[in-house]
């Protein structure tokens, strides 16, 4: 009979095992990726495009884009595709990012494959009507302006700026006067030169007879491949810089630095790093800021891995006469790890922590299509995910030290206060 009343013992697992995707071009060159797994009879289709922040020559025009897809093309009106999707009980989901724009359709495998056709009249000829596009850009700038009076909005956004430039995609949202001169004519612009060429991820119970439909109703899209999209990285210092805001109760801190890409060497060891610094409910942020000082209900660091770069974000929200309390609080955890070893007790939970919150991110397929979709765009090899928990595995504390000195200097570190 099981004793209730005596732990079980811990067993550690290093595997980290990803549904095998199948592969193949369709006759017109979009690549397909199939997913098969799962018990439930649900699958997810989902359409991506070169078509994110990354891409737009006007501030806002990507979003404005992707979200009016839906809202009318050369034969059905806004209702009547709502109407059609909603019948079929199959949620369409949009959404535009800093590289990609993804298009995805969730819903019962003897459903979705009905929608094809009306997918297909979404992505290729959308007509952007002038109503829905000045429905949305009233509905954007309500959202905005209540976003300006947030003191963790105008943060995150000023750090951005700092670290990237105003005037760069990585850093500028657009604003109330960009969104207010987005015309139609940029969209269809946007999507003409953007949306004509995708790759298409299916996951889930994906049938032989649903992959069929799926090939013969894509397979004829015509594709224009789309043009690479530069922009020169800009040279940014090391600032600090205070927003006040006399009608807040309360300061919003971020500190953030550029990083390095998944593919680099030091990439699995600023993972851990960071997953200790602040990156988890036990991390030394957390314990020191929260726990100990009771300074603030949560803080964390996380590490933001985009296309074309990837920075590092400590974010919290304190009362205003706590602002340089704190800030000093997260610079003294820098330090301490620069110059200090990570006890072996502390650095073995964060480690089994960090792989077990990475294992139980693939549950579900879709979840293992989002890992294999990551492997695709970042051009990583297959046993990537794996390669990465067997290096974390093997980190010592002297490679977290050697690994603080570079990335966690506080001096390196540009600081961003409002309130």
């Amino acid at each position: 009979m099981l004793d209730r009343t005596v732990r079980p013992a811990f067993q550690k697992s290093n595997s980290f095992d990803l549904i095998r995707p199948e592969t193949t071009v369709l006759k017109n060159g979009i690549p397909l990726i199939v997913v098969r797994g799962g018990d439930q009879d649900v699958a997810k289709i989902e359409f991506v495009f070169d078509a994110g922040k990354w891409d737009e020559s006007n501030p806002g025009v990507s979003y404005f884009t992707a979200h009016l897809l839906q809202k009318g093309t050369a034969s059905r009106s806004s209702y009547d595709i709502s109407n059609e999707t909603e019948h079929r009980g199959i949620h369409f989901e949009v959404s535009p990012g800093h590289d990609f724009t993804s298009v995805a359709l969730f819903g019962l495998t003897k459903n979705i494959g009905e929608i094809f056709g009306l997918t297909r009249e979404i992505i290729t000829v959308p007509v952007f009507p002038q109503h829905e596009l000045d429905q949305t850009r009233a509905i954007y700038t309500q959202s905005l302006k209540i976003n300006l009076e947030k003191t963790s909005y105008l943060a995150s956004l000023e750090l951005r700026k700092k670290l990237f430039g105003s005037r760069h995609p990585y850093g500028r949202d657009a604003s109330l006067d960009e969104v207010a001169l987005i015309q139609r004519d940029w969209l269809l612009d946007f999507h003409r030169n953007r949306f004509g060429n995708f790759r298409i991820i299916c996951s889930g119970k994906i049938t032989d007879a649903l992959l069929k439909s799926l090939i013969s109703f894509f397979e004829s899209v015509e594709t224009n491949p789309t043009a690479q999209t530069n922009w020169p990285e800009i040279e940014t210092s090391v600032s600090a810089s205070h927003i006040a805001k006399e009608s807040s109760v309360q300061s919003s801190l971020r500190l953030g630095r550029k990083a390095v890409s998944r593919l680099h060497r030091d990439y699995p060891a600023l993972l851990l790093l960071n997953h200790i610094f602040g990156g988890y409910f036990g991390s030394r942020l957390m314990k020191n800021i929260r726990e100990e000082k009771g300074l603030t209900y949560g803080i964390n660091s996380s590490m933001a891995a985009l296309m074309h770069a990837s920075y590092i974000t400590v974010g919290t929200d304190v009362n205003k006469e706590n602002r340089e309390v704190a800030m000093q609080e997260i610079k003294n955890e820098m330090l301490a790890l620069c110059e200090h070893l990570i006890g072996p007790n502390e650095l073995e939970i964060a480690r089994n922590h960090f792989i077990g919150s990475l294992q139980s991110e693939i549950t579900t397929p879709f979840a293992h299509a989002d890992k294999i979709k990551n492997l695709t765009w970042f051009s990583l090899p297959a046993d990537y995910y794996q390669q990465l928990i067997y290096r974390i595995d093997a980190l010592t504390a002297n490679d977290l030290q050697d690994t603080a000195h570079i990335y966690l200097n506080p001096e390196t570190f540009t600081t961003v206060a409002v309130g």
